[in-house]
């Protein structure tokens, strides 16, 4: 068997192990979910030893192969400051980074990409929402409710901690400083340890009591509380209006679908976007930029008719091939498949039109920016994921050092978010659509007793008839209803119970000419703190024989600046052409990096390659003579020599993805440069001549004949 042969076989093993992993963790959570205690500890032990072989397996495939190297990437990142800690002078705070300019830069040129490729070649109805939200807002949601864990708090200190893993942190005490203990008592631990996550407030009170558990003061913990992973604020100087950090951008266009849809003249379907911060109070943030308690995320709505979630754009996208983990491959096989999108979408594995082309435009965007299409793919949910009113789920997950990260979601929430609202506030979030031509519907026509519902209900009267209003709209709807009423003389909706005394109906029909609606909801959210550290590992590499010699592979579109100028010597002739060649390109908006200084010229270069800076220009002594520069790109470092007047539209051309490396060095005489000390040959069309490069510069003379 070959070495390729036995990688393969390995790779097989390891995908039929995740797939077992997946299916295990499916029901580790189903069983949590419904309680079961007694079997959820054996399934988990199952679990534990299925992870531990696929580690076995993942080192065994790693071996021999070129591993990231992190510390070289680490010392990079702060180096060159493209990411710091926050507030490093005092210590610092978890879960919070700056970015320095570079990556300010490089995110910045990522976001303005998303608009173009989103916001603008769709047509998207772009807002800026307040990051402060009310409460009634994320309770309406489901987020007040939603994002909680159980703390318990130190009484002396004040201190707080995550309940669940004060237990587990507790047994691994004990059992550690009782080695002789039976198995079977280790055993019965263990099990408690192991459903930590899924015990109530006042087991795991008892719990901690039981393992005496107690708090760095000594003391002994309060009772668990749960703790809402939302920052909270009050607003207004009164203290009584309770707000939070927004922990999404979404619920902004949510409440504001009516005016959006007025804006569209009262047409469906479109898209609202919106990119801003989001804050989530992270108990425990780690892994860099992956998880933070401040993030910028872009997100977008589609309004679609629930019954029609075609899109008029799919076929621009439908032959474009992704990588998809369905739900099947991730129970059965563990390996990926590479679909057309429009042959995903047609046999079912992807819901509809409109999710399958956001899922194809994101891996366009992707490709766009600089990302790896190789450590791209898109999973989706397993049903034990999705939430109850979702109809499909799929991640674009990017792998990293720190394995396959979920980095944009894209969900069919169906219309379960305006629902929700238009529930809450009373206010119908419905669009229209017209028929052509006109149909007959069956429908009911309805008479309410409105003493008797005044008296039953109360203020909330009009809320009973409005539901009862909705329903009748459609006789399909209504007929439950009126089934309930006439056999049992009485219906539940809503938990407001209707007698047959209180409404009356008669079935009849209509001709209509339009329909209302509630949207379904399509909805890409893209993580930009994930994407962009994602970037920053995707393009990061060393030299090849040099790994002191570091590089940011930068696509030309989004690096952080576009061309370096260097003169070749320090004096005022060649410094002024720098100055010129500089403002020409920044007057054309290309980010440039002047570097005057007396290092070495690779050691310029190097610098420059750090940053990711795509391309530089050395004015040397021939500019002086004949006004021609030479261009370097950093990858390959080749170089070019062309008129200096050629530069900057050039540049332009190739920033804007009009042009390419290739077409360059197929356009200009290449010029071969060695960046260190040494002597090498070029060849211009002038003949042949020899380049020196000294720690004194660059200089040119003719080569010696034969």
């Amino acid at each position: 068997m070959t070495q390729q042969d036995n990688k393969q076989e390995l790779q097989d093993r390891l995908d039929a192990l995740n797939a077992q992993i997946t299916k295990q963790g499916s029901h580790v959570r189903q069983l949590k979910k419904d309680g079961i205690a007694d079997a959820i500890g054996e399934a988990v032990e199952q679990l534990q030893a299925l992870k531990l072989e696929a580690a076995t397996l993942q080192n065994k495939l790693q071996a021999g192969e070129t591993q990231f190297n992190r510390k070289s990437f680490d010392d990079l990142i702060l180096r060159k400051m493209f990411v710091i800690p926050s507030f490093e002078i005092h210590g610092g705070v978890k879960g919070l980074f700056d970015l320095g300019p570079p990556a300010c830069a490089l995110k910045a040129a990522m976001i303005d990409m998303w608009r173009k490729h989103f916001v603008l070649a769709e047509n998207m109805l772009e807002m800026e929402c307040t990051c402060l939200t009310p409460q009634v807002v994320l309770k309406t949601s489901g987020h007040v409710d939603r994002f909680t864990d159980l703390m318990v708090k130190d009484p002396a200190t004040g201190e707080c901690f995550r309940a669940d893993k004060l237990l587990e942190d507790a047994i691994d005490d004990l059992i550690e400083k009782n080695p002789t203990m039976p198995n079977a008592e280790k055993e019965e631990h263990l099990k408690i340890q192991r459903q930590a996550d899924a015990f109530s407030p006042t087991e795991l009170d008892e719990l901690l009591v039981k393992y005496n558990c107690k708090g760095p003061s000594g003391e002994a913990y309060s009772p668990s509380f749960p703790f809402n992973l939302m920052f909270q604020t009050s607003i207004g100087p009164e203290g009584t209006s309770v707000g939070y950090l927004r922990p999404e951008t979404a619920q902004g266009l949510f409440v504001n679908f009516r005016r959006l849809l007025d804006l569209n003249a009262g047409k469906t379907p479109f898209a609202a976007a919106q990119i801003g911060l989001g804050f989530r109070n992270e108990i425990a943030p780690r892994s860099g930029l992956l998880r933070v308690r401040e993030f910028c995320m872009g997100e977008i709505e589609h309004f679609v008719n629930p019954n029609d979630k075609s899109h008029p754009n799919f076929a621009s996208v439908a032959t474009k091939e992704l990588v998809l983990f369905g739900r099947d491959d991730q129970l059965g096989s563990g390996k990926t498949k590479t679909v057309a999108i429009g042959e995903a979408v047609k046999s079912g594995l992807v819901n509809n039109e409109t999710l399958g082309y956001f899922m194809a435009r994101t891996q366009l965007y992707m490709e766009k920016i600089g990302m790896d299409p190789k450590r791209l793919r898109f999973r989706q949910h397993l049903t034990t994921e999705m939430a109850h009113y979702a109809t499909d789920c799929w991640d674009l997950e990017i792998q990293s050092s720190y394995g396959w990260v979920e980095c944009v979601g894209h969900a069919d929430r169906a219309c379960y978010d305006l629902e929700v609202h238009s529930k809450a506030t009373k206010t119908p979030m419905v669009a229209t659509e017209k028929v052509d031509p006109p149909v007959e519907i069956e429908y009911a026509k309805i008479k309410f007793d409105r003493k008797l519902l005044g008296q039953a209900f109360k203020q909330d009267q009009r809320v009973v008839s409005g539901l009862l209003d909705g329903l009748a709209e459609d006789w399909k709807n209504f007929e439950p209803i009126a089934t309930a009423l006439e056999t049992d003389g009485k219906t539940t909706l809503d938990n407001f119970v209707i007698t047959k005394e209180m409404v009356s109906w008669t079935k009849s029909s209509k001709k209509v000419h339009e329909v209302k609606f509630t949207p379904s909801v399509i909805e890409p959210s893209f993580g930009m703190g994930r994407i962009l550290y994602s970037l920053l590992e995707h393009s990061f590499y060393t030299r090849e024989g040099d790994e002191q010699r570091t590089v940011m592979r930068f696509n030309p579109q989004v690096a952080p600046q576009k061309c370096a100028v260097f003169p070749i010597s320090s004096n005022a002739e060649c410094n002024a052409v720098v100055d010129e060649i500089a403002a020409d390109l920044m007057d054309s908006d290309l980010a440039t990096r002047v570097d005057k200084s007396s290092a070495a010229l690779g050691r310029r270069y190097a610098r420059t390659d750090e940053l990711g800076v795509p391309f530089a220009v050395t004015v040397d002594f021939e500019t002086l003579k004949d006004n021609t520069i030479t261009l370097r790109e950093r990858d390959s470092m080749k170089q070019v020599r062309l008129p200096k007047s050629e530069i900057t539209p050039l540049l332009m051309r190739i920033v804007h993805g009009k042009l390419n490396w290739d077409a360059v060095t197929k356009k200009y005489p290449l010029v071969q440069v060695d960046e260190g000390d040494g002597v090498v040959a070029e060849s211009t069309e002038k003949g042949p001549t020899v380049v020196e490069t000294t720690s004194r510069g660059r200089f040119r003379r003719p080569a010696p004949q034969n």
